[in-house]
């Protein structure tokens, strides 16, 4: 084969790996972007979910890297004013997880909504993969509140056409048990369940499954 067909074959090969959303170094990139449910709050780094599901997706014999992108105490629009900056290193993979202290202050469900839909306009440009784990309204909001929040990331999801997680604490909200002594934050045995549960999704998400 001449040079010039050993570099065509080469760059087909590249662009397969491209549109199944892997680098060429094979590594799945993968940007854990959220809130403190993300970030670890109160736990050690290797606790803390991107760590975990790293290390989930090692066990699964997939090399991956988990970016940690979460900030405690961050709202959606906080997130969408971070997001091009934490895009900067072009993953492969967005796991958007934030809506939890939209809904701890009370926000209007429909500025949710506006920023989720802008964040997921963005990534659909930077052509990333995603995932969208929803959250809950706490129900001392009352039900017509909880019914507007709750309804944000099932449809944003259908309409974008993304991946999506019903609620990233299942099994893990309310348990005092996989819950830190404020009752909101998981312990390390509650991150271990969310990133059993979620894992299917996560690697549906990537294309690996």
């Amino acid at each position: 084969m001449n040079c010039v067909g050993a570099l065509a074959g080469l760059f087909l090969v590249f662009a397969s790996m491209s549109a199944r959303g892997e680098e060429p170094d094979g590594i799945l990139d993968v940007l854990a972007f959220g809130d403190s449910l993300v970030s670890g709050y109160g736990l050690g780094e290797s606790a803390a979910f991107p760590a975990r599901l790293e290390a989930a997706l090692i066990g699964h014999g997939i090399a991956a890297r988990v970016v940690n992108a979460g900030v405690a105490g961050d709202t959606t629009s906080g997130g969408l004013g971070r997001l091009d900056w934490v895009l900067a290193d072009k993953p492969d993979l967005v796991i958007v997880e934030l809506g939890a202290n939209d809904a701890l202050r009370g926000l209007d469900p429909s500025a949710t909504r506006a920023n989720l839909d802008a964040m997921l306009e963005r990534l659909d440009g930077a052509g990333a993969r995603v995932l969208l784990a929803g959250m809950l309204a706490p129900r001392n909001l009352g039900t017509e509140y909880a019914a507007q929040f709750d309804a944000v990331f099932p449809d944003l999801a259908q309409e974008h056409g993304v991946e999506f997680y019903p609620f990233f604490l299942d099994g893990v909200a309310a348990d005092p048990a996989l819950n830190q002594s404020d009752g909101i934050h998981p312990n390390e045995a509650g991150v271990e369940i969310i990133v059993r549960r979620i894992l299917p999704y996560v690697l549906r998400a990537a294309g690996r499954f």
